[in-house]
């Protein structure tokens, strides 16, 4: 099986020039745990914002600037500045017995599905991995 199999099509990104609060907003409305950071000019992907950094971030905010700034901080706070730029990337063909250890070894949540032009196809989490593991044990009864 290969990355193709299970990968989420057309996951929900974002720009690099949105806010950390348009990321917060974004993964909250639309139930996501990680954005791909594509690029405003070209839709080239140039990052990735998971949740658990987003969640790093406001919570260093509330601590340093209190409750009452956070918002102003969030807004004004750009995505470019603390999203992933070193990424792991994936291909559609990559192997999952390749993908499957790199999770394992570095304690994904996710990882990007790039074509040869660096635009997002999809997206692999460590969900896609629970529901590949559901249909082979259903297939097993």
């Amino acid at each position: 099986m290969n990355v193709r199999d299970i990968m989420t099509l057309n996951p929900v990104c974002i720009s690099d020039q949105a806010s950390l609060k348009d990321a917060h907003l974004l993964m909250q409305s639309r139930n996501v745990r990680h954005l791909p950071v594509i690029s405003e000019q070209g839709g080239k992907f140039v990052g990735l914002l998971t949740h658990k950094k987003m969640i790093s971030i406001v919570v260093q905010t509330l601590n340093k600037y209190g409750q009452g700034a956070l918002d102003r901080k969030e807004r004004f706070m750009p995505i470019a500045d603390i999203m992933e730029t070193e990424a792991q990337i994936l291909g559609l063909d990559e192997p999952l017995t390749v993908v499957v250890q790199y999770f394992i070894d570095n304690k994904l949540g996710c990882l990007p599905v790039i074509d040869d032009n660096q635009k997002v196809l999809g997206i692999v989490t460590s969900s896609d991995f629970v529901k590949l593991c559901q249909r082979l044990l259903l297939t097993q009864q």
